[in-house]
C-alpha cells in the first residue's frame, strides 16, 4: 500500500508539473529577447580604444558616420573635441559638434581662410543683393513719379480744352430765340392781309 501511494503521488506531481507547460502557450510562443549589439562609436573605433558606457563622443559620432569624426579629428584633434564637449552643458553639445564639423570641412576646403572665407563670400553676396534691391526700389519710385506727372499733365490738358471750347451765353440764347426763322414762322399771325381777309365778311 505504501508503494502504491508513493507511485500515485509521483504520478500526480509529474502531471501537475507538465500541465502548466502545456497550458501556457504564451510562454512557448513569446519571442526571445533581442540581442543587444554593443559596438564602439566612430570616435573610439578610429582611435582604437574601448568605448565606455558614458563615452562623451558616442552620442554625437555614431558608428554609421565615421567621416564626421575623421573630419573634426583632422582639424581639432580628439583631445580638444573631448575638452570642448566636457566644458559645455549637454543641450549645447550637439550644436557644438555640428559647428566643429562645419568649420573643419571649411578649413579643409580652404586652408588659408577656412570658415571666414565662406562667411566673407556670403557677406559679399548679401551686399550685392542689397545694392540690386536699392536700385530696383529707386527705379520703382522714379516710375511712380513719372506716372503721377503724366496724370497731372493729362488733367491740365483736359481742363484747357474745356476752357477753350465756346459756351453759349444768355444773350446768345435770346438771339437764337429772336431769329429770322422764328419771325417768319410767326408772320402768319401778324400779316395785314390775313387780318383783313378774316374781318371782310363782317363788313359785307
Amino acid at each position: 500500500m505504501e508503494c502504491s501511494d508513493s507511485t500515485a503521488a509521483t504520478n500526480n506531481s509529474s502531471c501537475s508539473s507538465s500541465s502548466p507547460r502545456s497550458l501556457s502557450p504564451s510562454s512557448s510562443s513569446s519571442p526571445p529577447p533581442p540581442n543587444v549589439v554593443l559596438s564602439p562609436c566612430a570616435a573610439c573605433k578610429i582611435l582604437r580604444r574601448r568605448c565606455a558606457d558614458k563615452c562623451v563622443l558616442a552620442p554625437y559620432f555614431p558608428p554609421t558616420d565615421p567621416a564626421k569624426f575623421t573630419t573634426a579629428h583632422r582639424v581639432f584633434g580628439a583631445s580638444n573635441i573631448i575638452k570642448f564637449l566636457q566644458e559645455l552643458p549637454e543641450f549645447q553639445r550637439a550644436d557644438a559638434v555640428s559647428s566643429m564639423v562645419y568649420e573643419a570641412q571649411a578649413r579643409i576646403r580652404d586652408p588659408v581662410y577656412g570658415c571666414a572665407g565662406a562667411i566673407c563670400q556670403l557677406q559679399k553676396q548679401v551686399d550685392e543683393l542689397q545694392a540690386q534691391l536699392a536700385k530696383t526700389q529707386a527705379e520703382l519710385v522714379n516710375m511712380q513719379c513719372q506716372q503721377a506727372n503724366l496724370v497731372t499733365m493729362i488733367c491740365m490738358e483736359m481742363e484747357m480744352e474745356m476752357s477753350q471750347s465756346p459756351q453759349p451765353s444768355s444773350e446768345e440764347s435770346l438771339d437764337s430765340l429772336i431769329s429770322p426763322q422764328s419771325y417768319q414762322s410767326n408772320s402768319f399771325f401778324l400779316d395785314d392781309s390775313n387780318i383783313g381777309a378774316t374781318w371782310e365778311p363782317l363788313w359785307t
